[in-house]
């Protein structure tokens, strides 16, 4: 740990909370002398006061004690390149286009790889009054389910949250009259809960 890297880091966090060491100093029950030697490097923050500077920041741990708030890569717009993570705890279903760093129930989450649609996992597909009718053969129990379905296309996402016990269907809308298969611009996954992510 650089105690430059870090001073300097949690200065210029202070500055864009347009805050002071003493107010700092004041939410964390120290002094702002403690606060001035942090941000000149001559010293850094103890471990168990990381989490608490963490929720004054909004900023990761890791990120603090790097020292860096590096950007991510940018990536184009394009929402096919979109990915999807599930906390296994919660259950949660998150999305994101760049390089992020998700996490959820304290776990860090990877993003899901998604697999070609199989006999197991297979959509019917049915044009019914502008809308696609989505309808899976899979089992909706407690156990074994589908917990998500998504319709991605360039540059819009519709996501509808499924759950044991429910019904396998979905009605989806046309979006800007692209198709439902990967060569005509959109693309449908959906997640099993026990078999992972599954792309049409």
């Amino acid at each position: 740990m650089d105690n430059k890297k870090v001073g300097a880091l949690l200065y210029r966090l202070r500055k864009e909370k347009q805050m002071t060491q003493k107010q700092i100093a004041d939410m964390m029950n120290l002094s702002d002398k403690t606060i001035s030697k942090w941000e000149r490097g001559l010293g850094c923050p103890d471990i168990s006061l990381l989490g608490e500077l963490s929720n004054i920041f909004d900023v990761n741990i890791e990120r603090l004690l790097a020292g860096d708030l590096e950007p991510n890569s940018m990536e184009s717009g394009n929402m096919k390149r979109i990915k999807f993570y599930v906390c296994p705890n919660c259950k949660s279903v998150i999305t994101g286009m760049g390089n992020a760093v998700i996490s959820c129930c304290g776990r860090k989450l990877l993003p899901l790889v998604p697999q070609l649609a199989d006999d197991k996992h297979m959509v019917k597909i049915d044009d019914l009054e502008g809308e696609y009718y989505i309808t899976f053969t899979h089992e909706m129990n407690k156990v074994h389910y589908i917990s998500f379905i998504a319709y991605v296309t360039s540059d819009c996402i519709l996501l509808t949250k499924l759950y044991p016990e429910q019904t396998a269907a979905v009605r989806f809308p046309k979006i800007n009259g692209s198709r439902l298969k990967q060569k005509y611009g959109g693309n449908l996954y959906f997640y099993c809960n026990k078999h992972g992510l599954w792309v049409l």
